[in-house]
């Protein structure tokens, strides 16, 4: 037998009255900003890595004007190390968006939450329900997983008919009442107890009439992302120091790869650094150290980083002040956002004193 609509929310509220999750960071209080900020940090990301981010991110920005109107450098320096850095881009765009457009307030209708940037339909619809009490479905990856293997929803979920169908699903099974109290259950029982490997199927509330478990599917559903090969990108970066041991750093495009944040400046493979630095700088190289090769998996592409670090003869004066190029001590650079493993290189370029 299939779960139907009038049982299956009971089942997953009494199971949450026991075993959920109540007293998370951004759940004391449930604001709606505190709730867009913990959905937006939770995208691919484990709760146990977003809670501390969470905490600094609200001691520096505890309200959508304080957010809106601090530099993006601020921003992209406290999400350092979280990863995905277009969801701080977007993050303060939207702030800025809800500060001179919705009174400082985030908007309480599905449309208007979707309008502004990096918020999607599951996102609007966690918001509108946590904070606002609002009945709207959400589908994020762990109540995706639940779905697809309560009701055998068979195909990857990125799949335009496959989402469908699980949106039908949550659309039916939401609750009219205790809907924010639903809303967290569905994701803490994806988190918990229905996890993608090694899920705890006794403990399931959901066990008895899920057809992946009583056919011994689990591992069946939901189908993952189709197999691609990433592709390994080669990456020559200049650990630049002047004659005072200052490090060049120069900001990326805000579109791309680690896009906005700050990072090393890129040698490519047709130039040799020497030339690379005569014609950046005007000035010759007194030392070079070239470092052992490092990986760095993204989602499409992996990075093969060969780190060099190079040391001028003298001060030169082509770099300016107050672009996109800076020459920054490492007190400067500590305050700066900084992909994770360009920070990580540094400190250890630092500890090997090179």
């Amino acid at each position: 037998m299939l779960w139907t609509a009038a049982d299956f929310a009971p089942a997953v509220l009494d199971w949450f009255a026991d075993h959920g999750r109540t007293h998370l960071p951004w759940q004391n209080p449930p604001t709606p900003y505190r709730v867009w900020i913990s959905e937006i940090m939770l995208q691919q990301t484990q709760v146990a890595v977003v809670i501390d981010y969470f905490e600094r991110f609200m001691a520096r920005f505890p309200d959508p004007a304080r957010l809106a109107t601090a530099s993006i450098d601020e921003v992209l320096e406290l999400w350092s190390g979280l990863g995905y850095y277009a969801r701080a881009r977007h993050l303060h765009q939207a702030a800025q968006k809800i500060h001179t457009d919705h009174g400082g307030v985030l908007p309480d209708s599905l449309a208007a939450l979707q309008a502004l940037p990096g918020i999607g339909r599951s996102t609007a619809g966690a918001i509108l329900a946590l904070a606002y009490g609002q009945r709207q479905p959400i589908l994020d990856g762990n109540v995706k997983r639940v779905l697809a293997r309560c009701f055998a929803v068979s195909g990857w979920p990125g799949q335009t008919r496959v989402q469908n169908q699980l949106w039908q699903l949550a659309e039916q099974l939401t609750p009219h009442t205790q809907v924010a109290a639903y809303t967290q259950a569905m994701m803490d029982l994806g988190a918990t107890v229905c996890s993608r490997t090694r899920p705890n199927c006794p403990g399931c509330p959901l066990a008895a009439h899920c057809i992946a478990n009583q056919q011994a599917r689990i591992d069946e559903f939901p189908n993952p992302r189709p197999r691609r090969n990433r592709p390994l990108r080669p990456l020559r970066l200049l650990i630049v120091r002047d004659a005072q041991g200052a490090i060049l750093l120069h900001q990326r495009p805000a579109v791309g790869i680690w896009g906005g944040l700050w990072s090393l400046p890129e040698c490519a493979e047709k130039d040799t650094v020497e030339d690379w630095c005569w014609r950046t700088f005007g000035v010759s190289i007194g030392q070079m150290s070239p470092l052992p090769h490092r990986r760095h998996a993204l989602t499409h592409l992996e990075l093969v980083i060969e780190p060099i670090v190079v040391t001028l003869t003298q001060i030169s004066n082509r770099i300016s002040e107050g672009g996109n190029q800076r020459w920054l001590t490492p007190q400067q650079i500590a305050a700066l956002g900084l992909p994770a493993p360009i920070r990580q290189l540094l400190i250890d370029v630092e500890q090997l004193n090179i």
